[in-house]
């Protein structure tokens, strides 16, 4: 799982059809700071995330195969949260 934060909507003209009705956007990955870490990734996002607003990522693709219900899907990346706050250390 990574802390990463939406960059924006990824607008596909062709995608895998068990991507059809699922929402993709790209999330960059972040420090604990909020510094870019390592390149962005294209998530399924079942959760609304808005622009900017930071969400945790899994690349579980077992998970997002079986969110999407297909398991020959090639979902990887997926939003399993999105973070209200940031807790002091």
């Amino acid at each position: 799982m990574l802390l990463a934060r939406v960059e924006g909507n990824v607008t596909a003209t062709r995608k895998h059809p068990s991507l059809n009705g699922w929402r993709l956007i790209l999330c960059q990955p972040i420090s604990a700071a909020g510094k870019p870490e390592g390149v962005p990734q294209v998530a399924i996002d079942p959760h609304g995330a808005g622009l900017h607003q930071r969400v945790l990522i899994s690349s579980d693709g077992l998970a997002a195969r079986k969110a999407v219900g297909n398991e020959r899907s090639p979902a990887r990346w997926m939003i399993v949260g999105l973070v209200d706050e940031k807790e002091a250390a």
